[in-house]
């Protein structure tokens, strides 16, 4: 490799993060930054890294995307029976983290998980896309599969069988929130003196410390 790693480097020197400055409500504090984001015309905003774990504590992550986040928590959607899916079924805690890099920011949220109610699925999963609808059920997330041509031919014979009529939502389809009980905001600054403020909820309460980087 021609590439030295090791002096991948920048200096971040974009922004500032103060407590004066932030909202008491790290929900609207990442609605603001999330905004930011959008504006900013990052690609994908909205993509994050899921880190769940096992009973035993064997950790997975994979990158997945935001599709809602109010008072509750943050949602997203996939196949129960991924591996993400065993995952949280027996350990229903999980991190997320956005990293938006021509901001110099990082957000980071740990929680409980538990699943989005069907009614908001079923809302959800027939204002996707058809072929998003056909692709739930073409696919066997996270199950072997001898070659790509099976999961094709699956998907060509889905989208004949509901060419003119509504696409049922597969049962092992459906959202989970992130119901968060700390969130760390990060920004980058010179000399790896990088801002960290975070919130944690103490009762009803949520607290900001601020972190050594």
């Amino acid at each position: 490799m021609s590439t030295s790693i090791a002096d991948l480097r920048l200096n971040y020197t974009l922004a500032q993060l103060n407590e004066a400055d932030v909202n008491a409500d790290p929900i609207q504090q990442f609605h603001v930054w999330f905004e930011q984001a959008v504006a900013a015309q990052l690609p994908e905003p909205n993509a994050m890294t899921l880190a769940t774990a096992t009973k035993a504590g064997i950790p997975s992550a994979r990158i997945v995307l935001l599709k809602g986040v109010d008072e509750q928590g943050f949602a997203f959607y996939t196949n129960y029976e991924s591996r993400k899916g065993a995952e949280l079924a027996e350990n229903p805690q999980a991190v997320l983290v956005f990293l938006w890099t021509l901001l110099q920011r990082q957000v980071r949220i740990e929680g409980r998980v538990e699943k989005v109610p069907d009614e908001e699925t079923e809302a959800y999963f027939h204002s996707r896309p058809l072929t998003s609808q056909l692709g739930a059920w073409a696919s066997d997330q996270s199950r072997v599969i001898p070659n790509r041509e099976v999961l094709e031919q699956r998907f060509g014979s889905l989208k004949a069988q509901y060419q003119d009529q509504d696409v049922p939502r597969p049962p092992h389809w459906g959202g989970y929130r992130v119901i968060p009980h700390q969130i760390e905001f990060w920004q980058g600054r010179p000399s790896r003196l990088h801002d960290r403020l975070r919130y944690r909820l103490e009762g009803d309460r949520w607290r900001i410390d601020r972190l050594a980087p």
